[in-house]
């Protein structure tokens, strides 16, 4: 796995000093945690797999210093996690691993409490090995939210296969296809680059009634971090 530049790492730091406060978790850390600042009373950190099981399916991690999971959990539904419960969420590239990414800011804007803050970091496909793939188009994640990401699941998995694994043969490419289903392997569902996830998240406001406000949106080297803040939606009793 490689290091991650300074640079990247310093503007990490100073956004996460600057929001982040209280209690709350960051999801799918790995070896890599976010820095937070003294005002943080308390994290923990959640994963879909226990760290022995992550470095089995991903041997890439093998040697990598894993953070000790506390919370087994999906990360994209949260379900251990009370509503109201934190004040913060860090997802640091774990967006784009969402098969539902409107459907995962949902839950994570209904676990934090009024005011509470999220900390999201996906990667620019322009630097990545998401370059060669098409960006998601808003309707494409709509789609995804209000008939469920399995309408679109192997569709995911075969661009990947043929952009990202670049296996163009159609009998080996079916092969690792059907493989990385079985295995529930960890793709980039969506991707985007900086102008794109912008247009997302002005959307996604929309599309979740003004459940969140955009407090800071950087670009920052190969990733874009994008720092939201939960509105209180009014009552409807």
């Amino acid at each position: 796995m490689g290091l991650i530049p300074n640079q990247m790492l310093a503007a990490r730091r100073r956004l996460s000093e600057r929001y982040l406060t209280g209690r709350g978790i960051e999801i799918g850390a790995l070896h890599a945690p976010l820095h937070v600042g003294p005002a943080v009373e308390e994290i923990r950190y959640v994963d879909r797999l226990s760290p022995e099981q992550l470095r089995r399916q991903y041997p890439e991690l093998d040697g990598c210093d894993l953070v000790e999971v506390d919370i087994i959990d999906d990360g994209e539904r949260l379900t251990q996690i009370a509503p109201g419960e934190l004040d913060f969420i860090i997802a640091n590239h774990m967006l784009e691993h969402c098969e539902n990414p409107l459907g995962a800011m949902r839950t994570h804007l209904a676990k934090l409490r009024p005011g509470g803050m999220i900390y999201y970091a996906v990667p620019d496909k322009r630097y990545c090995f998401d370059a060669a793939r098409p960006l998601t188009p808003f309707e494409h994640l709509v789609r995804d939210d209000q008939h469920g990401p399995e309408v679109s699941r192997r569709a995911h998995f075969a661009e990947w296969v043929r952009y990202v694994n670049q296996i163009l043969d159609p009998v080996e490419a079916e092969r690792q296809l059907e493989r990385l289903l079985e295995i529930d392997y960890s793709i980039h569902f969506h991707v985007w680059d900086g102008d794109s996830f912008q247009t997302f998240l002005s959307e996604a406001r929309l599309y979740l009634s003004g459940a969140f406000r955009l407090c800071e949106f950087q670009r920052n080297d190969t990733e874009i971090i994008a720092i939201l803040q939960s509105v209180p939606q009014p009552r409807l009793d």
